[in-house]
């Protein structure tokens, strides 16, 4: 399948994870691709495979909390393809501590690293993405549509991601820029591995069985397909969607859900 054919796809945060699957998937549907991450060694890995498969690529050296390395980036994507066409926002971390012993420093990377990643980034691509009539992605989390305990602050970041890329469609109603907000459910990657502590520590081993999850390259196909159809939202898994239907008829019993099941978490800080 070549649907992407001459279309230029930018994503954040690709040198693992999602953001590598997704880089991976839009090659194969003949995309050219400009792949940005602060690993610039995994990123000269990935860009090497990448020539051997014949796919067109660009990497690029990019903490998306900076927003110099974010305008830089788009100038090096206007030159070397001309244009955009798909930016998708995927560069993200997460954390696990309860608001009571998180350190405010810890919210603050989570906002710059999330949110303003996303903001910087859609700035500087704003004006080809609308040229290109093309597709603004934010990849966002369940923690977007509801308080997930122990998560404050990738909470507050993926709301504000929300409130961010809803408005920027009312704004482009008229002018073709199409804006998908895509929600995976808990994903086997490296982000829970890199989740901050209450002190900004890594958190190291994952508290979650990874082998139960949806794959990286599972999320990658489904985001791919959502572009394709334009779609305006994608919950991709059962939690996702029976969170979206308990917030509007049962909110005070998806408070108690969603506290039961962070309880009960290996070393959950609530135990």
């Amino acid at each position: 399948m070549k649907d992407f054919a001459d279309r230029v796809v930018v994503i954040t945060g690709a040198s693992s994870g999602i953001g590598l699957a997704l880089a991976h998937e839009f090659g194969r549907r003949g995309a050219s691709i400009a792949l940005a991450a602060r690993n610039f060694v995994e990123l000269e890995k990935i860009d090497a495979e990448f020539r051997q498969l014949g796919y067109q690529s660009l990497i690029s050296k990019v903490d998306v909390s900076i927003e110099a390395d974010c305008k830089r980036f788009a100038a090096e994507v206007q030159v070397k393809f001309g244009k955009t066409d798909v930016l998708i926002n995927n560069a993200g971390v997460s954390m696990r501590a309860t608001f009571k012993d998180l350190d405010l420093s810890v919210m603050h990377q989570l906002m710059d690293v999330n949110f303003w990643g996303t903001v910087y980034c859609t700035k500087y691509f704003y004006d080809a993405l609308i040229l290109a009539r093309g597709s603004l992605v934010g990849v966002s989390s369940v923690a977007g549509f509801h308080g997930l305990p122990a998560r404050t602050g990738y909470s507050a970041s993926k709301y504000a991601i929300h409130g961010f890329l809803e408005t920027i469609r009312i704004e482009n109603l008229h002018n073709g820029l199409h804006v998908m907000i895509a929600a995976p459910g808990f994903t086997a990657s490296n982000v829970r591995k890199n989740a901050l502590t209450a002190n900004g520590s890594a958190q190291g081993e994952s508290p979650r069985q990874e082998g139960k999850m949806m794959t990286a390259e599972e999320v990658a196909t489904r985001i791919a397909n959502g572009v394709a159809r334009r779609k305006r939202q994608l919950v991709m898994d059962f939690d996702g969607k029976a969170t979206l239907f308990l917030k509007f008829f049962a909110p005070k019993l998806l408070d108690r859900l969603f506290y039961s099941h962070m309880a009960k978490e290996p070393n959950s800080p609530f135990s």
